[in-house]
């Protein structure tokens, strides 16, 4: 396998802290995040000094350098509390940070790296639309070159971070798809730019503290130096190559919210009372108890497989979409027996489990539908057999 910049036993006392972090500093809060819909400031500055803006960005940016093995540890813990935390240093690490770390230019590296792994420079990935969700081909924002410059218009819809970003990673149709590739290219747009309005900020069914709005681009005028690895044809396999990247992680924080929901249920069926007995002795209640429990653990050695396939650069398409595919359908179906366990307290807000079970409807919807990890599955199995 190969080397990790950080060693085992480096990495053990990043994934200690993080979890006591977690178990100490955010779960004991979540009512409050709930409530405000906000991640306290001070939980904000925490997360700052422990590096977690920048656990995958490479160390030479001031970056942890975590690979995806080590990422998935990591987002297993963070996964445990609620989804907001991770959601504020997520696009820092994952998609957005990585288009720069695997196909920015150096001088692109050098602008923003730092910035993004100390947490000073939030940045957010700019990719669906109104009529382009998970599948970017579909993509109507358009990227126009004139006079050295690219000005750029378009609309883009549920954008992670927005209303709190620095830095907009956008993708935008510089020409028709032809021969060439699929004339998508990616743009680094400062959030001060003109002619970039961030919408009021969404309201959603859960992950409150998690912000999300929509962007518009009006002849937003950037440099010849704005466009990643400056090259037109980098942006298709710059998304495609860092959405299946962030599949694993994704599936990692499924695994560690449906870890959550788990320890919720045995707690509360072993002190819950029915007619004078606790409810985790009803064999009805185990059965739920032992599917969650065969759900995590099967979900858990599924990203540890797909992660280690990523580093060693044996299978970057179907294990990503795979391990996606199975941990949020699965942390949804643990959460679903969560509410079922604790009974009508389960429905209640304020209860752990009813929050987990609205945060992770979201799971089966981002980085690409379930529908659209079947497709890159199946499709992937049958171009092989074809081969």
């Amino acid at each position: 396998m190969t080397t990790a910049d950080v060693s085992d036993e480096d990495f053990q006392q990043i994934l200690n802290q993080t979890r006591h972090f977690v178990r100490t500093a955010v779960v004991p809060r979540e009512l409050e995040i709930l409530a405000e819909d906000k991640v306290p400031d001070d939980l904000r500055d925490q997360a700052k000094k422990m590096g977690l803006f920048g656990y995958a960005i490479p160390q030479e940016w001031g970056g942890l350098g975590l690979n995806l093995v080590q990422d998935v540890e990591l987002a297993m813990e963070l996964g445990y509390t609620s989804l907001a935390l991770r959601s504020m240093f997520g696009t820092n690490n994952g998609i957005a940070g990585q288009v720069l770390v695997g196909f920015g230019t150096d001088e692109q590296k050098a602008r923003w790296l730092e910035g993004i792994a100390s947490g000073d420079v939030v940045a957010s990935f700019a990719l669906t639309e109104p009529g382009a969700g998970s599948n970017p081909s579909g993509l109507r924002t358009k990227a126009v070159a004139e006079d050295g410059d690219w000005v750029i218009n378009g609309e883009k819809r549920f954008i992670t971070n927005a209303p709190v970003a620095d830095l907009f990673i956008v993708f935008a149709r510089t020409r028709p798809a032809d021969d060439k590739g699929t004339g998508i290219a990616v743009f680094l747009v400062p959030a001060d730019a003109p002619g970039v309005a961030v919408g009021p900020k969404d309201a959603k069914m859960g992950q409150e503290g998690a912000w999300t709005a929509d962007v518009s681009f009006t002849d937003v005028r950037v440099p010849a130096a704005a466009l990643i690895g400056g090259n037109e044809d980098i942006g298709y396999r710059a998304a495609m190559t860092t959405l299946a990247r962030g599949r694993v992680h994704i599936a990692a924080l499924a695994v560690g919210t449906a870890q959550r929901a788990l320890d919720e249920s045995v707690q509360y069926a072993a002190t819950a009372t029915q007619g004078g007995t606790p409810i985790g002795n009803f064999q009805l209640v185990q059965a739920m108890l032992a599917d969650q429990q065969t759900g995590v653990l099967a979900g858990r050695a599924l990203v540890r497989d797909a992660a280690r396939k990523w580093v060693d650069d044996e299978d970057r398409r179907i294990a990503p979409s795979a391990a996606k595919l199975f941990c949020t359908e699965m942390a949804g179906n643990v959460a679903d027996l969560a509410v079922q366990i604790h009974g009508g307290t389960g429905y209640m807000r304020e209860v752990p489990v009813e929050r987990i079970y609205r945060d992770v409807r979201l799971l089966r919807l981002y980085e690409g539908t379930s529908e659209i990890q079947r497709l890159i599955i199946g499709s992937n199995l049958v171009k092989g057999a074809q081969k």
